[in-house]
């Protein structure tokens, strides 16, 4: 019987107590997942010297089989190549690149690694679908290793243009590798141009009918799937979560004033910086709002022991402080900044009490928090999503107030007018945002992709099976 095998730098939590922080990808994936089931392969979070044997663990219809990183693996590939390249460099911070080749190395490594351990598992008729820029490497790698399956990659992160890629040393290789693919996802139309010109003008590849490239006897093709939610589910999620004592304890504390609210890592691409600036502006040129409205932001801590990631906390504990020592009555907090998670109803239940939700990411690839932010809303009363036009999901949710992240001017103006909107323009704003995440959400997302990739790979698989 085919099975799908998702395959991702880390697997989440099988055992139900996950936070609300996580990222897009571990979202997205698990509730692709929950629905058909299979196996779900990755690191498991932990770092360790010891050689253990992957862990094998089924709950539901999911089968998760985790491996450990060793120390060495861990800082080369995920702290080294991944996350001090390739993450600065899809999200347009070229400057913040530390690259070396050893680094680079141990990102192979890693890659061979997974690949290895998935040799154990891949049975004929499996679909492979691998996810994001830690394992761009492993398509070509398990194609090298003999399989034949269909394998299809899903990029979470904005795709840099060519300009852009240049800037890594042997930029080629990641173009290469991303043709041994039968099917290529990107999340906006954007990203997917970057990759055709990558192709075309980076190797001299072709771009064919019917979104297919080919360089010499290599094929693939490539197209835009942008990542969604558990639409129909989410508003339910957020009224169970209003029973949580968290919640109680926020909405109580509010005493009627009007709540904005921010959920993001604590990651340089969030535009964090810029939005606290954008808040210290709006109390200070509209005495409307002072003390008749409170700013929550939420950040776990990520990748803290990446220098710039430390950096970046710093700066964001200086802005916060600003605005706190500045506007804060004794019995005011106009901020109020958290660096920890949150377990996701409770998250949901904050969306929707919040008047404005505020999404400003300097570059993201998708950035679910704004979609979870209008498909929590209470439809008579809902909030107003504040969205940066840098992230992919303002390519569907237009109906936002769209603003550029790097204007802190307009990012104030955009919170002014997202406070003072009356409900009929809320109402109907929401609406049409409500009706493209209805039409398009994470199961539209996760079948279309492996139709797709079942249509794309069947003429190879049937000359297979014919051989």
């Amino acid at each position: 019987m085919s099975r799908l095998i998702v395959v991702s730098n880390r697997v989440a939590k099988s055992d139900g107590t996950s936070k609300g922080s996580e990222g897009g990808l571990a979202v997205g994936v698990m509730a692709a997942m929950e629905k058909d089931g299979g196996i779900w392969f990755g690191w498991s979070g932990k770092v360790d010297n010891k050689g253990e044997a992957p862990k094998r663990e089924t709950r539901g219809n999911i089968e998760y089989i985790t491996v450990n990183l060793k120390q060495s693996e861990y800082n080369q590939y995920y702290k080294g190549y991944a996350n001090s390249v390739l993450w600065p460099l899809f999200h347009q911070r070229p400057e913040l690149m530390q690259y070396s080749d050893a680094d680079l190395s141990g990102y192979l490594q890693a890659n061979r690694k997974f690949a290895d351990e998935l040799l154990n598992v891949i049975q004929p008729g499996d679909t492979i679908w691998i996810h994001d820029y830690h394992l761009i490497p492993l398509g070509k790698m398990l194609r090298d290793a003999g399989i034949r399956n269909a394998i299809g990659f899903f990029l979470h992160t904005p795709f840099p243009s060519l300009d852009l890629l240049r800037t890594v040393p042997g930029y080629q290789k990641i173009l290469k590798a991303l043709l041994h693919y039968d099917l290529v996802g990107f999340q906006t139309i954007a990203d997917h141009m970057g990759f055709c010109m990558g192709v075309s003008q980076g190797l001299g590849g072709e771009i064919l009918k019917n979104d297919r490239l080919r360089l010499g006897d290599r094929h693939c093709t490539a197209r835009v799937y942008p990542i969604s939610v558990e639409t129909s589910a989410l508003a339910g999620v957020a009224q169970a979560g209003e029973n949580t004592q968290e919640y109680k304890r926020l909405y109580s504390s509010l005493n009627d004033r009007k709540l904005i609210i921010g959920v993001d890592r604590l990651d340089y691409s969030k535009g964090l910086v810029q939005r606290f600036q954008a808040y210290d502006r709006l109390l200070g040129h509209y005495e409307e709002f002072i003390r008749q409205v409170v700013y929550l932001q939420i950040s776990p801590t990520s990748r803290g022991d990446v220098q710039a990631y430390g950096n970046l906390a710093k700066r964001i504990d200086r802005e916060a402080g600003h605005i706190i020592g500045t506007y804060a009555d004794f019995d005011w907090m106009p901020l109020r900044y958290l660096n920890r998670g949150f377990r996701r109803r409770t998250v949901l239940a904050m969306y929707r009490l919040a008047n404005v939700g505020l999404v400003t990411p300097l570059k993201d690839g998708m950035n679910l928090v704004a979609k979870e932010y209008v498909a929590a809303q209470n439809p008579e009363n809902p909030g107003v999503l504040v969205l940066s036009e840098m992230a992919g999901a303002a390519d569907e949710l237009d109906a936002a107030v769209i603003v550029n992240p790097y204007d802190v001017g307009a990012i104030t103006g955009g919170l002014a007018k997202a406070l003072n909107m009356p409900l009929d323009e809320r109402i109907d704003r929401w609406r049409k945002m409500m009706d493209v995440l209805e039409q398009h959400d994470i199961h539209s997302w996760q079948s279309q992709f492996l139709e797709d990739l079942n249509f794309v790979t069947a003429p190879k698989l049937a000359t297979a099976v014919n051989d």
